[in-house]
């Protein structure tokens, strides 16, 4: 048997808590981003993925205008910061609904470094960065997708392996349904079987 659920007699709330509850698990942008002032600021957003190749340009959806979204408006940049498990703490932290103006990365006590391509500074122990201009936006009822063109990118050799970030080694966090949160498990190898039949 199944339950059927449809989102027009259901509140906004109830739909948004299915949703996150069954696309799972969603990777997260920890996006560093600087107002006008040149404050910085830090967000997690589990909307996100990867939206073009070539050129190279990732996405996250920002529910409501938030911080993150008012700064890359404001500048046209911003960094998405690797979110990995030793830092869930920090992470969550950087959550909190602090006021315009104030510093998460203050507030968590996470150290900045600079980035090479943009303003908004990189997350230092985060091991992957990708600096990225915005390449435009598209607000869809209360949400607004920011596509971001990758123009730099770093990664720690802590985590290579033979020339290629090894996922043992970046340990990353995804977000689940209610207040939980995904760990990496045991990583599987299956390679794609290629069509060899006729037309």
């Amino acid at each position: 048997m199944r339950i059927d659920f449809d989102p027009a007699a259901m509140s906004r709330v109830e739909f948004y808590r299915l949703l996150t509850a069954t696309v799972v698990p969603r990777p997260i942008a920890w996006v560093s981003t600087v107002d006008g002032d040149g404050t910085p600021n830090l967000a997690p957003h589990s909307f996100f993925t990867i939206s073009s190749v070539a050129p190279p340009v990732v996405q996250f959806t920002s529910v409501g205008r938030k911080d993150s979204l008012r700064n890359v408006e404001a500048t046209g940049q911003f960094v998405v910061n690797f979110a990995p498990e030793p830092l869930h703490a920090q992470i969550n932290d950087t959550a909190t609904n602090f006021p315009p103006g104030v510093s998460e990365f203050d507030q968590a006590g996470l150290a900045t470094e600079p980035s090479l391509r943009v303003k908004p500074p990189r997350v230092a122990l985060s091991p992957v960065a990708l600096e990225c201009e915005l390449h435009s936006t598209l607000g869809i009822g209360d949400s607004t997708v920011v596509f971001g063109r990758v123009v730099h990118a770093v990664v720690s050799d802590d985590v290579m392996v033979d020339g290629h970030p090894e996922i043992t080694r970046l340990r990353p966090l995804s977000r689940l349904g209610k207040d939980e949160w995904g760990t990496l498990a045991e990583p599987r190898e299956l390679g794609r079987v290629p069509y060899t039949g006729g037309a």
